[in-house]
């Protein structure tokens, strides 16, 4: 099979969604590779990194859609790089369907089989695909909310730790998952008091049990919410429900109960956003106000530390891009039903039942295209 790796243009992304050691995987097992030249470049791979791996630079993107049987990217497909995409071709990335409507339509149109990363599966019921980046973006948004909360930035000049005599900032992390999990993690690491809320009990739990008051955790309530963000000096959004919008968990009318110039960050930006108020921005222009609450809601949050997250996304893709090269997409999913839950489209069908109510488009189950 063809492998094809684009230069990502989604503004201020520099990862890439092959990175040497994965060429060099795929070319061990026979396969042909390209990359579009500077691909690599934000995430620290040159040319020459690929070409002794084994792949050819190819001059411009309209190359690499034009030749590849497989296209593996990192963030969802642009406008004209979805006009670039055909029936009977495999796209492995990050899609993020259901807040994207155009983007749904423009897959169906083009009739490309696409595999999003962040529907794949595993036994445990985890997403190993979405998890790696998970953890980058949960440990970045302490990070970015503390820049935020600089007075300069229209925060509340409050540091994260304090100082002594002086308390830290209140950080409530709304969702105990892996990406909540993380950012309470290192926001506890800085000195804050963190609270994490969860309706799952077996979660709050495992919380309690493994970090040991290293922060606290509460029932995620209505009530326990809108009493937490009162207090907050940041709140940040990590609820994630598998290729679904995003819910709305914190209204508008909330804000004005929130203190001046505290600060949002919603990590779940890139599935519609947990904030009513929430809506995509850059690292380029990364923050904005509303009612006087600071709101960081940058759609690509591991864009910023590109290297790491490449590796990291590298490691955990790999098996299943060797997978699907080697087999194709039917018997590869077929073989492995974790992987069938990342089909999201197909010859113009949705595939995704989550995107298809998000929507409101029909939508059939992979299995139906599997067994036929």
């Amino acid at each position: 099979m063809l492998i094809g790796c684009p230069k990502e243009i989604k503004p201020q992304e520099f990862r890439v969604g092959l990175t040497p050691a994965a060429v060099r995987e795929a070319v061990a097992h026979g396969h042909d590779v390209i990359i579009e030249t500077g691909a690599g470049l934000g995430a620290g791979f040159d040319d020459a990194a690929y070409l002794a791996a084994g792949a050819e630079i190819v001059a411009t993107a309209e190359a690499v859609f034009a030749r590849a049987d497989m296209v593996v990217k990192v963030k969802e497909p642009q406008a004209i790089e979805r006009a670039r995409l055909r029936e009977g071709q495999i796209l492995f990335t990050y899609l993020h369907l259901a807040p994207d409507p155009d983007q749904t339509r423009d897959l169906l149109a083009s009739g490309v089989t696409a595999i999003a990363y962040e529907t794949v599966t595993d036994a445990s019921g985890g997403l190993p695909l979405l998890a790696p980046m998970s953890e980058v973006a949960g440990r970045l948004a302490p990070q970015v909310g503390a820049w935020a909360l600089h007075k300069a930035n229209g925060g509340r000049g409050v540091l994260m730790g304090g100082v002594p005599g002086v308390g830290p900032a209140d950080v409530v992390v709304i969702g105990g998952g892996v990406v909540g999990t993380q950012a309470a993690r290192v926001a506890a690491g800085m000195g804050a008091d963190v609270t994490v809320l969860d309706r799952s009990l077996p979660r709050l739990r495992y919380l309690d049990d493994v970090y040991r008051g290293v922060f606290k955790t509460r029932y995620a309530s209505t009530d326990a919410t809108a009493e937490l963000i009162t207090r907050a000096d940041m709140v940040i959004g990590a609820v994630l429900i598998p290729g679904a919008a995003a819910p709305k968990l914190v209204s508008r009318a909330q804000l004005s109960t929130m203190k001046p110039g505290a600060v949002i960050v919603d990590v779940a930006i890139d599935q519609g956003g947990c904030f009513e108020t929430s809506r995509a921005t850059t690292h380029q222009d990364p923050i904005y106000e509303v009612d006087g609450i600071v709101h960081y809601c940058v759609a690509n949050m591991p864009g910023a530390v590109a290297r790491s997250a490449t590796l990291a996304l590298g490691n955990a893709t790999m098996p299943f891009m060797i997978a699907l090269a080697n087999k194709g997409w039917h018997k590869a999913c077929a073989d492995d039903p974790h992987l069938a839950a990342g089909l999201n489209t197909h010859a113009g069908q949705l595939t995704n039942a989550a995107v298809g109510v998000a929507l409101n488009l029909p939508a059939i189950m992979p299995a139906a295209l599997l067994d036929a």
